[in-house]
């Protein structure tokens, strides 16, 4: 699955680049270069919003009776 991620980017007075994102939050990567920087906020990305589907996809159990429905995924 792929998804859109706008990133932000500025050059730093100590001319390192940093990456934040309104779209994930906690997303802050730094970099020497502008595509390092990317690379390393592209990778940053990917787990928290790993992360977030995972927290997101955990049923909670005090809330659950005795029997419900859930939408299992399976990879073939």
């Amino acid at each position: 699955m792929e998804t859109v991620v706008k990133i932000h980017v500025e050059k730093l007075p100590e001319g390192v680049y940093l990456a934040t994102s309104d779209d994930v939050q906690g997303l802050v990567a730094q970099g020497r270069t502008i595509s390092e920087t990317l690379e390393i906020a592209r990778d940053i990305a990917r787990k928290l919003l790993e992360s977030q589907a995972t927290d997101k996809g955990r049923p909670d159990d005090s809330s659950v009776g005795s029997s419900f429905d859930y939408p299992l995924i399976v990879s073939l």
